[in-house]
């Protein structure tokens, strides 16, 4: 048996390609239905498998019987999204203990675009779970799943990888956060109505703000954005008023020069009642005067300003790495010595089953020599036998688990098929 992944991520491929690859919800429940309506249907020489489709990766696992079973995955991929078949693909390809190692350090945040995100254990879960529902995860992913999720869990839990703010809409959201405590009472004021400020605005809605109030050269564009979070748009000459009331400011429009001065900011801070005022400046070139930040009350942070923190706060993060890694290459371990007994677990089965049938047969005969016994009689013997088979098994069974454990399972599994008579012949005579 053999664990395989097969995937692109970030790293290997550009988004353009890593869209034509993502699955739709609906597309990977039709994907994955193929493993559960059996051999004819799922992918050539696989026998379970799973898919984790995100915006920065799209990877399939599989157990199969064989590593050139990948190919059929690549085969798989390309057929489900409708994909030309020489269309060069950039897919890596692990093995095994590697593909294990993998799926484990993504569910720890160590393979993420931004080390350390949260979102990618949900991700790992989702994916599993979705295999599950549609049949196509059986006891080996289902395994592998779970100890991957187990592993994430660890590395959140006792190390920092995921603790601090680790993109500019996060840290200006902490960093709000600071000053306000729950954002739930403020009032966010969006200057611009580009992507920027879509992200910030949409991290401090995420952390409990109300919908923001946009203010834009366009009007028009400016409700576009406010209808997209319910929050109110207001046209440029407002720009005073929206100050007045405003809490949280995210400047991020597209003009070349300062659109927030000092004298507009002491308008404002004059009928604010001493209310703090934080300004978010992610606009280059900047739309806030530096000025500003110097007024009473004012806290102002511009993009170099946010960058600076989020390498802080990504430096914290990379110094957690070997301790996660760690954490990775324990569980990597556990799981490992548990996939590796199943080469070995058949041939017990049938061991314990073999010598049964005997067991069985050798009661009957004696049973029958001994004539009238009473049932408790009969149950002590029927006791015994099964005492002696399952004793002079457990050595034998234990050592095959733990030379599979050493990478030895076919040598020993043939061996004790050997010793054991395990050969298709009948054993035992009435």
């Amino acid at each position: 048996m053999h664990i395989l992944c097969l995937g692109l991520n970030h790293r290997s491929a550009p988004v353009e390609l890593r869209e034509r690859l993502s699955f739709s919800p609906s597309a990977l429940k039709a994907a994955l239905a193929r493993w559960g309506c059996g051999d004819g249907a799922r992918p050539a020489g696989t026998l379970e498998g799973a898919i984790l489709s995100t915006c920065n990766r799209l990877e399939v696992y599989a157990a199969a019987h064989e590593t050139a079973a990948t190919e059929g995955l690549r085969a798989f991929l390309i057929e489900a999204r409708r994909l030309p078949p020489d269309l060069p693909l950039p897919f890596y390809t692990y093995v095994d203990e590697e593909a294990v190692r993998h799926l484990f350090r993504v569910a720890a945040g160590l393979d993420s675009m931004i080390l350390g995100e949260p979102q990618i254990l949900g991700q790992v879960l989702d994916a599993y779970e979705a295999a599950r529902g549609q049949g196509a995860a059986g006891p080996v992913l289902s395994a592998l799943f779970r100890h991957a999720v187990h592993a994430g869990k660890r590395a959140r839990a006792e190390t920092a990888i995921s603790h601090s703010a680790a993109t500019v809409s996060s840290v200006a959201v902490a960093l709000a956060e600071q000053v306000f405590g729950a954002l739930s009472g403020c009032h966010v004021l969006v200057l611009g109505a580009g992507e920027m400020a879509e992200l910030a605005a949409r991290a401090l809605i995420a952390r409990g703000a109300p919908p923001p109030t946009v203010v834009n050269r366009s009007l028009e564009r400016a409700r576009e954005l406010a209808q997209v979070w319910g929050g109110e748009a207001l046209p440029f000459e407002a720009l005073g008023e929206a100050l007045a009331r405003a809490d949280i400011v995210i400047a991020a429009t597209g003009a070349p020069h300062v659109i927030v001065d000092v004298p507009e900011v002491k308008a404002a801070l004059a009928v604010r009642r001493e209310r703090p005022l934080f300004f978010i400046d992610i606009a280059v070139p900047r739309n806030v005067s530096a000025a500003v930040g110097e007024l009473p009350g004012v806290h102002l942070y511009n993009i170099d300003d946010l960058q600076a923190l989020v390498e802080d706060h990504l430096n914290g993060r990379r110094r957690e790495i070997p301790r996660v890694e760690q954490i990775v290459a324990e569980e990597v371990g556990r799981f490992m010595a548990w996939f590796k007994t199943l080469d070995v677990v058949p041939l017990i089965a049938e061991l314990y089953q073999r010598s049964e049938a005997i067991r069985q047969a050798e009661v009957a005969r004696a049973l029958r020599r001994l004539g009238h016994l009473s049932e408790r009689e009969r149950q002590v013997i029927e006791a015994m036998s099964q005492s002696l088979v399952n004793k002079l098994l457990h050595a034998p069974t234990e050592r095959l688990k733990a030379e599979a454990e050493n990478g030895q399972a076919a040598l020993y599994a043939q061996v004790a098929r050997a010793l054991f008579g395990l050969d298709g012949e009948a054993h035992g005579r009435d």
